[in-house]
C-alpha cells in the first residue's frame, strides 16, 4: 500500500492514427521522467474521426491494431502500468467497442474493459451524438489488481451513472480511472462536479485524463483532466492545451477517507417507489 505517482496524458486526438500513437508515446514517456508510476490516457486516444463511418474505416480489431502493440512494447521498456483510455477496437462490419486497456510493466494486457453506457445525446448547443449506431454497448463491470491495490475501470460517460462507482467501491476499488472526451458544453457545466462526487461518495481516488480543444473534425472537447482525492480535493488539473499532469497517490487515503464517513457499510435495501 505504499504511495505512488499518477500521471493523466491530456490529448486533442485527429483521425490520422499513426500521429496519435506518435503524440501519445511522446507524452506518456514525459510522464514517466516525472515519476509516474500509473500513467493514464484519454478515451479515443488513437482516433477521433469525423464521424461514425470514418471510424470504422480507421478501426482494427484487437489482435490487428498497431496502437495497442505500441503502447504494450512501451509500458515494457518503460516499466510502467499503462491504461490506455479506450481504442475503438472493431468487433463487427458495423460496430466497434469503446475498449480500455489496462498494461502491465511486462507489457501484457492485464484488463479490458468495453464502456457500459453509450453516450446518445442531443444537447441544447445542437451537439447531437448517438454513439451506439456505430458502437457495441459492454455489459461487465471490471476491476484490476495494482502493486497498490485494485483499481477500476469506467470511460467517460460511464461517470454519471453513481451505481456503476458503487459497485467497484465495494469490490475494493480504491481508485477509479474515468478516461474522457467530454463536450465542451457539458464540460463546462458537470466535469468538476461529477468527478469530485464519485471520489468523495465512494471514498476513492479518481483519475481522469481527457481530450481537450477544437478537433480537427470541428469537435470542441472540454479537456481539464483531473486527479481528485478521496475527500474531494483536486490534487491536478490541466487546462486545455495537450500535456501531462501528476498527483502523489496514497491508498491509505482511501481507508481513511471511508473510516471517516463508512457509508460504503451502511447501504441498505429498500423497496418501492
Amino acid at each position: 500500500m505504499s504511495t505512488f505517482r499518477a500521471a493523466c496524458v491530456q490529448l486533442r486526438s485527429t483521425d490520422d492514427v499513426a500521429e496519435n500513437i506518435r503524440v501519445t508515446s511522446d507524452l506518456i514517456r514525459a510522464a514517466h521522467a516525472k515519476g509516474a508510476r500509473f500513467i493514464a490516457t484519454p478515451e479515443n486516444t488513437t482516433l477521433m474521426a469525423p464521424d461514425g463511418g470514418a471510424k470504422l474505416e480507421r478501426s482494427f480489431a484487437e489482435a490487428d491494431d498497431p496502437a495497442l502493440l505500441a503502447f504494450c512494447t512501451l509500458a515494457e521498456e518503460l516499466g510502467i502500468w499503462l491504461l490506455i483510455g479506450s481504442l475503438a477496437i472493431k468487433v463487427s462490419e458495423s460496430k466497434t467497442a469503446n475498449r480500455s486497456f489496462l498494461i502491465g510493466p511486462d507489457g501484457r494486457i492485464a484488463a479490458r474493459y468495453d464502456k457500459i453506457h453509450l453516450f446518445d445525446v442531443q444537447l441544447p448547443s445542437g451537439e447531437k451524438y448517438r454513439e451506439s449506431n456505430t458502437v457495441a454497448g459492454g455489459g461487465q463491470a471490471v476491476t484490476a489488481d495494482l502493486p497498490w491495490g485494485r483499481i477500476g475501470l469506467t470511460i467517460c460517460y460511464d461517470l454519471r451513472f453513481p451505481q456503476l462507482y458503487r459497485a467497484l467501491a465495494k469490490a475494493g476499488s480504491f481508485l477509479l480511472t474515468v478516461p474522457s472526451a467530454f463536450t465542451e458544453t457539458t464540460g463546462k457545466a458537470h466535469w468538476h462536479t461529477l468527478l469530485r462526487a464519485r471520489a468523495i461518495e465512494n471514498g476513492a481516488f479518481v483519475v481522469a485524463p481527457a481530450q481537450g480543444g477544437h478537433h480537427a473534425n470541428g469537435r470542441r472537447t472540454y479537456g481539464h483532466s483531473l486527479i481528485v482525492a478521496p475527500w474531494g480535493e483536486v490534487l491536478a488539473e490541466a487546462g486545455t492545451e495537450p500535456g501531462v499532469i501528476v498527483a502523489d497517490i496514497d491508498p491509505a487515503l482511501s481507508a481513511d477517507a471511508r473510516a471517516r464517513v463508512p457509508n460504503l457499510e451502511h447501504d441498505r435495501p429498500f423497496s418501492g417507489p
